[in-house]
């Protein structure tokens, strides 16, 4: 084996032993074993077989060819498939093509097999092949190869060793991704189509109810829901832009249109030959590219409007322009409940059967894996922010027929005119007021200007790049009013020491999260500001994105992209939700957090102090994804400024480092404490102030401590994630937390150093001292309080007290 295969096959190897691996489609997938990974290279031979430790891997080691296994509580399905192998992200694979999506292996014992008869087949035990390639003739002289660019190819070879043919390749084959080279279109010599079909849901590769394919006559991309043309781009236009996909999107790639007698097609390249993107067409028929852009949005089309690319069809005489369904978490405490227990429809097939029936008014999937539906019918009720919310629910948000009478039309037209001249009036006044000022502007006007172009910020005194303008929204008062229902209560999500939080839809489709200054709050425009300065320049995917902010007379207000499943402590302390966080999913989060405090700590263009780090101040995204929010006490440093002190203690007694809760001296050090103890409520499952003894609560930094010392560690560890939870990784991050929580500042390691002792589980760690505040006490027979049945943060947008707690 030479050295270019050795570092393909080590790569391989470093990606099986981190199986916590996140998708675009979902969280489960791992190699299928973990014994001893070996390839035979970019090729198969005839006689060469694959099996579940054997892997193809391309010249440049950008993709694997091997199965991969599905784990999902109930069944044991493993695929062939080929996977992208991504080193600038690290742990990212991605499945860009299936060898057989709707007839997976039940077990891990299946092979795929290169015959001497020129064969591809899938073979499992005990059933009957899957034949991906038969030559209808004996050919001598082949080959089987995956190249860099994803396609896995059989050819037939001169006997000088170029290639004469392609027998046959899996870009003819495509899945739910397009790669650069594909092709989407027909083919007029052998009938053959190529067009991309979504998954069926996020978990489940079988063929879904989307598919994107190429209009040859109309020159154009077309999305299909069953059928149905729910998206079409428009024609492709001079200068390589399509009328419905933004010049953000058709910047980064030529477009190629081919037709002649022999084929019809598109296909796409990289305009930027060193980066490698795919295009992927979700069960909800958004097409994205894997990189973060949206290309198409059919998804927010429902027949009756036109932009963006969608397109009209019939719609029920009960459904109007304006309607829409909404995610919201939530719960619905009234209607009436219908199943359909078919497990071959989607979501996506749940709003077309909602949308269909006059008296739906709210729907979500049945089963765990996403498939089935439930529909509620009739008067109904809604909870927002319920703590046993489901965590998708589509509810109908119903606007009047905009069908009426010519007495309307002129009422309405008597209507504008008034208001014309009304606007006259207003603006004639305006003018002469402004005369009469000069060029001055309003106090508000002025602090506004103030916030949104300052150079440099009240905290220390940090430049901040010389930049003069922050990358960020300045929304309406109007606006704003008019994304919560003027902020009525129903919109209302909770409320924190910021003030209330509303829940937004804005007029463009997105939902976003306001946190509104109360005029009560003890936290004013300092936090404001430092929140609005600070995290409107810090861009990581473990952050939580500030869209904007509004000032409006004495109205201070936030605007955040919103989070479906709301705050870790919502999951994390709750009785019942805290199941579907296994163990799996936890080592992702705390991962997750890791790499948002490495960027705060070293990385962003500001060395960032969170100080109020906790499980209600991470957000989890529609992924399970964490973003650590709520900067408002957070402080700036200069690069070379290790330490600073304060005579205002902020944050949350339980997790602040004891050098800042008793002297105020905090450091990146102060993060790591809070860290720590964050780390334990994930092993743990229960909040740091959870457990008591004789009659006294204790910290839950004390009673694992205790239990570190008698050699119980594991009796730490949650019941629920018992059966899913790797022990000997449980107990390193017990161990890690330790580390992290001692009394010494400069003992704890940092945030660096912390995901380098997880994810090196061979590297030997020092035995921890005894941390901040353990007084010692025998917590073998502590007793542990019930979790609690509700969670009190909402979105992740708490603010905590400006007094330590």
């Amino acid at each position: 084996m030479n050295f270019t295969n050795v570092v393909h096959l080590l790569k391989l190897v470093f990606l099986l032993f981190f199986t916590c691996l996140w998708t675009p489609h979902a969280a489960q997938w791992v190699y299928v074993s973990s014994a001893e990974i070996s390839s035979p290279g970019d090729s198969l031979n005839p006689g060469d077989t694959l099996n579940s430790s054997t892997y193809v891997v391309s010249a440049k080691g950008t993709f694997a060819l091997g199965f991969f296994h599905r784990i999902d509580g109930t069944t044991n399905k493993t695929y062939l498939a080929i996977s992208k192998i991504d080193d600038q992200s690290s742990l990212f694979n991605v499945f860009v093509w299936f060898g057989s999506r709707d007839r997976p292996i039940i077990n891990n014992s299946g092979m795929f097999t290169f015959d001497n008869k020129g064969t591809l087949k899938i073979v499992p035990q005990g059933g009957d092949p899957v034949v991906l390639y038969s030559s209808p003739r004996p050919t001598e002289n082949t080959v089987a190869t995956l190249l860099d660019s994803g396609n896995f190819i059989l050819k037939e070879m001169h006997s000088n060793g170029s290639m004469k043919q392609v027998l046959w390749q899996s870009f003819d084959y495509p899945g739910d991704t397009l790669l650069p080279g594909m092709k989407l279109g027909v083919s007029h010599k052998t009938g053959q189509t190529w067009s991309l079909t979504s998954w069926l849901t996020d978990e489940i590769p079988v063929p879904g109810p989307c598919k994107l394919e190429w209009d040859p006559k109309g020159c154009q991309l077309i999305i299909r829901q069953r059928g149905e043309v729910y998206w079409t781009s428009g024609v492709l236009k001079r200068g390589n832009r399509f009328r419905s996909i933004s010049l953000d999107v058709t910047s980064m790639y030529n477009f190629i249109v081919v037709s002649n007698e022999d084929e019809e097609y598109f296909s796409f390249s990289n305009r930027n030959q060193s980066l490698m993107s795919e295009w992927l067409l979700t069960p909800m028929g958004q097409l994205k590219d894997l990189k973060g852009l949206d290309i198409a949005r059919a998804d927010n089309c429902y027949g009756y409007n036109t932009n963006g690319g969608c397109q009209r069809w019939k719609q029920p005489e009960c459904r109007h322009h304006g309607d829409t369904f909404d995610l919201i978490s939530g719960y619905i405490v009234a209607g009436d409940l219908s199943v359909n227990y078919n497990s071959s429809l989607s979501i996506s097939d749940c709003r077309a059967i909602c949308w269909k029936n006059c008296g739906c008014v709210a729907f979500t999937s049945w089963f765990h894996n996403d498939t089935g539906c439930r529909f509620w019918t009739g008067n109904w009720s809604f909870l927002s922010g319920h703590p046993s919310a489901l965590s998708s629910i589509f509810v109908l948000s119903s606007n009047p027929s905009q069908s009426g009478t010519k007495n309307w039309i002129w009422i309405g037209i008597s209507i504008a005119i008034s208001v014309a001249l009304l606007i006259i009036l207003l603006c004639y006044r305006l003018r002469r007021k402004v005369v009469s000022k000069g060029n001055n502007i309003t106090k508000d006007e002025k602090e506004l200007l103030h916030l949104v172009t300052l150079e440099r910020s009240s905290v220390n005194d940090i430049s901040i790049d010389g930049e003069k303008e922050l990358d960020l929204r300045v929304f309406s008062y109007a606006h704003v009013a008019a994304a919560t229902n003027n902020f009525s209560s129903e919109n209302m999500l909770g409320k924190g020491g910021f003030g209330p939080v509303y829940m937004g839809h804005l007029l463009t489709g997105q939902n976003v999260a306001i946190k509104r200054l109360s005029k009560y709050s003890n936290q004013g425009i300092h936090e404001f500001k430092n929140e609005l300065i600070l995290i409107s320049k810090l861009q990581h995917m473990n952050l939580v994105k500030l869209l904007g902010c509004c000032i409006h007379e004495e109205e201070r207000m936030l605007i955040y992209e919103y989070m479906p499943n709301k705050s870790l402590d919502c999951f994390l302390f709750d009785q019942n939700r805290s199941k579907l966080l296994d163990w799996k999913k936890r080592f992702n989060i705390i991962e997750g957090i890791i790499q948002g405090l490495i960027y705060l700590h070293k990385y962003s263009r500001l060395r960032v102090i969170h100080r109020d780090l906790k499980a209600s101040n991470i957000l989890l995204d529609e992924s399970m994804n964490p973003k650590i929010s709520d900067f408002g006490m957070a402080r700036m440093f200069k690069q070379n400024e290790p330490v600073a002190n304060t005579n205002r203690i902020v944050g949350t007694y339980g997790y602040m480092s004891p050098e800042y809760a008793m002297k105020g001296v905090f450091s990146i050090k102060s993060d790591v404490y809070s860290f720590g103890v964050l780390m334990l409520e994930m092993v743990s499952g229960r909040r740091n102030n959870s457990f008591y003894h004789a009659d006294q609560v204790i910290s839950l930094v004390e009673y694992a401590w205790d239990l570190w010392q008698e050699g119980e560690g594991i009796q730490l560890v949650d019941p629920t994630i018992s059966d899913s939870c790797v022990i000997y990784q449980v107990l390193r991050c017990i161990h890690v937390s330790l580390l992290c929580v001692e009394d010494s500042a400069i003992d704890r390691p940092t945030m660096s150093d912390v995901l380098f002792m997880l994810t090196n589980e061979n590297m030997p760690l020092p035995l921890p001292k005894k941390p901040a505040f353990s007084i010692g006490r025998k917590a073998i027979g502590a007793n542990i309080l019930d979790k609690e049945s509700n969670a009190h943060s909402v979105n992740g947008l708490s603010i905590s007290e400006m007094n330590a707690r």
